[in-house]
């Protein structure tokens, strides 16, 4: 079994947190997600995110510490994941977000993330992000 290294971005502006959603056709297809993806061999986890949030958004972010850090085998797809979760602002000169390699995206609130289904890989922090949202 293949373990796939993960960095992804919990960016929250005014009460609300930056979703992506899988595009069809890929593992997982049609739940959302925090944005990020893959590491490419040698690459730091934090170059990785900031490089996945320019292709999949179209945004210029800062990525600053870990939140949390998981680990989940997907045994019916013979796959295991290992995540790392970094808050990360965008830069004032980003542009704003666009779904360029994702099938869509959106700023929720702590009401909104209950209503999204999620890989279950990402669990575990959604109760940190949602607590966070909570106390604004």
């Amino acid at each position: 079994m293949k373990t796939v290294i993960v960095a992804a971005g919990i960016i929250v502006r005014a009460g609300r947190v930056l979703l992506t959603q899988r595009k069809a056709g890929a593992h997982l297809e049609g739940l959302w997600e925090f944005p990020g993806g893959k590491l490419e061999l040698g690459e730091d986890p934090r170059d990785a995110l900031a490089r996945e949030l320019a292709e999949e958004l179209g945004v210029d972010a800062a990525v600053g510490d870990v939140v949390e850090v998981t680990f989940h085998r997907y045994d019916a797809d013979a796959k295991a994941v290992l995540l790392l979760f970094f808050w990360a602002t965008l830069l004032p000169s980003s542009p704003e977000p666009r779904a360029l390699d994702v099938a869509a995206f959106e700023w929720v609130d702590r009401g909104e993330l209950d209503k999204r289904r999620f890989p279950a890989a990402d669990i575990d922090v959604l109760a940190k992000v949602a607590a966070i949202l909570a106390t604004g």
